[in-house]
């Protein structure tokens, strides 16, 4: 990580960034769509950020939201932490309903396979990817009625 990016990663662990965070997230959807997932909030300081694309288990119709990602063994790693909030985020329900999604990265739409990650795998995924955003272990303390969700999305060739 660079400076900057450090930087974000501290201020990401504080409160007022979540709040702030929740309304970039917006932002970030609109400039991941419009540039088609080649720019975005968190990939203008080098984040890694990708819009995943998966159908809402209530309504049926696609859903769309930004999040970092880690890449590992060929598949994005993603973490439902809703900001440390008390609830799981809305599109881990739907990956949990419906598995196929898509994500989009750098401009590729790419069909995912999404597997919710449990145990073991979990742990050692968890630690790589909080090595990455660190904020992530201070929103599984804000969490502590629930453990956050952990998923693997594995590209469908």
């Amino acid at each position: 990580m660079n400076g900057l990016q450090r930087l974000i990663g501290k201020l990401g662990t504080t409160r007022a960034f979540a709040g702030v965070g929740q309304a970039l997230t917006r932002v970030d959807e609109r400039l991941l769509r419009s540039t088609n997932g080649r720019f975005g909030v968190g990939s203008s300081i080098g984040l890694r950020t990708l819009l995943l694309t998966s159908i809402g288990r209530r309504s049926g119709q696609p859903r769309q939201v930004p999040l970092l990602y880690v890449e590992r063994d060929g598949a994005f790693v993603v973490i439902g932490s809703n900001w440390g909030g008390e609830n799981h985020p809305a599109w881990s329900a739907n990956l949990i309903d419906q598995p196929e999604a898509t994500a989009t990265v750098r401009g590729r739409i790419v069909p995912v396979h999404a597997r919710l990650l449990t145990g073991d795998e979990r742990q050692s995924t968890w630690d790589a990817v909080a090595a990455y955003w660190p904020a992530y272990n201070t929103y599984a303390t804000r969490a502590p009625n629930r453990e956050i969700r952990v998923f693997r999305l594995e590209p469908v060739t």
